[in-house]
C-alpha cells in the first residue's frame, strides 16, 4: 500500500480535530465542565486520548475551541440561512439573534464558556475564534461601521456583556428585553433576524435606523 500523500493527512488530521470539538461541546453541554473529562471526550470523538493533548494544550482551551467552533458555525448559517441578504441591518440583526439563541439554547456551555474565559487563563486566540472574528466584522463592515477596529470590539463586548445577563444564576435578565436595548442601539427594527416570540418590551415594533447610538458610524448608503 502506498503511504497517503500529505493532502489526505491533512484531511485526516483536520476530521479528527472537529471529532474532538465536536465531542466535547456534546458532553460538557449535557454533563457539565468538571464531569467531563479528555478520556470521555477521546471516547466520544472515537480517538487516542494523547491525540487531544497533541491538538490542545488542555481541557479549557480545548474548551474554548469547541464553544468558538459552535459560535462561528452557528453565525453563519444565521447569517446564510435564506432568503439570504446582503442588507447590513438585516444581517446585524442575524448576528446578535444567533449569538443570543445560543445563550438560550445551550445555557451550561455558553456559561461554562464565559466563565473560563474570566478566569486567570484569559482569552485564548485559536483558529475558530479567527472564523468568528472575521465573521463579525465583515458583519460590522456590511452595517456601515466607516471604523471597524473600533466597532467590532465594542459589538463583542455588548454581545459577551448580554450573554453574561442572560445566564447570570440567580438574577437573569428576559432576553427580549435585552435584544431590544441591542437593537434599539443599532437602529434595527424588532421584526429583524429571528424575533422571539411574545413581541418586543412594550409593544414597540420598531426602533429605526436613528435611534442607535452607532448610527453616527453608519455609511450614507443604504444597506
Amino acid at each position: 500500500m502506498s503511504p497517503r500523500s500529505p493532502s489526505v493527512n491533512e484531511e485526516l488530521r483536520r476530521r479528527s480535530r472537529e471529532r474532538i470539538l465536536q465531542a466535547t461541546v456534546e458532553l460538557v453541554d449535557t454533563n457539565g465542565y468538571e464531569s467531563t473529562t479528555l478520556g470521555d471526550i477521546a471516547e466520544r470523538a472515537g480517538t487516542a486520548r494523547g491525540l487531544i493533548s497533541y491538538y490542545f494544550p488542555g481541557k479549557r482551551e480545548l474548551l474554548q475551541s469547541a464553544v468558538h467552533r459552535l459560535m462561528h458555525l452557528t453565525l453563519e448559517e444565521g447569517l446564510e440561512r435564506e432568503p439570504r441578504t446582503e442588507d447590513g441591518r438585516e444581517r446585524l440583526a442575524r448576528a446578535i439573534d444567533a449569538i443570543l439563541g445560543l445563550a438560550a439554547a445551550r445555557p451550561t456551555l455558553m456559561r461554562t464558556h464565559m466563565a473560563g474565559i474570566l478566569q486567570a487563563e484569559g482569552f485564548v486566540q485559536c483558529q475558530e475564534q479567527q472564523r468568528l472574528a472575521f465573521l463579525l466584522r465583515d458583519t460590522v463592515t456590511r452595517y456601515g461601521s466607516q471604523d471597524v477596529d473600533t466597532d467590532y470590539p465594542l459589538l463583542r463586548a455588548l454581545l459577551m456583556g448580554t450573554v453574561v445577563a442572560v445566564l447570570l444564576p440567580g438574577a437573569p435578565m428576559p432576553l427580549a428585553r435585552l435584544r431590544a436595548e441591542l437593537f434599539h442601539r443599532y437602529g434595527l427594527d424588532w421584526d429583524m433576524g429571528v424575533p422571539p416570540d411574545g413581541g418586543p418590551p412594550g409593544g414597540t415594533q420598531a426602533f429605526g435606523p436613528s435611534a442607535g447610538r452607532h448610527a453616527s458610524r453608519q455609511s450614507s448608503k443604504s444597506k
